[in-house]
């Protein structure tokens, strides 16, 4: 898996393609916490390159989601498709996540 951050207008863009399975989900947590504690808040994640996410995978989005909320940021999914979105459909965290 490929994990590529940005920051634009505030709003740290992760671009993600490929699986994420366990090793991938804590690498992406580590990058995250630490772009949390220097001050960023507003995540959008991109999905449309993602092939599959484990339930490690999900946990860390969701993990992320509730830090961010707690300091009154978020997280948005972008691009979510076929085995991905239905994932989020099944597991109803679609209902958790802005998704676009």
């Amino acid at each position: 898996m490929e994990i590529n951050t940005t920051i634009n207008n505030g709003q740290v863009i992760v671009s993600l393609s490929g699986s994420m399975y366990v090793e991938e989900a804590a690498i992406l947590r580590e990058k995250l916490i630490i772009l949390m504690e220097s001050g960023h808040k507003e995540f959008i994640i991109k999905l449309n390159k993602v092939d599959y996410i484990d339930s490690s995978g999900l946990g860390v989005l969701v993990a992320i989601q509730k830090r961010a909320l707690q300091i009154k940021g978020g997280v948005t999914l972008v691009g979510a498709s076929g085995l991905v979105k239905e994932l989020f459909e099944l597991t109803r965290l679609n209902k958790v996540f802005a998704m676009q």
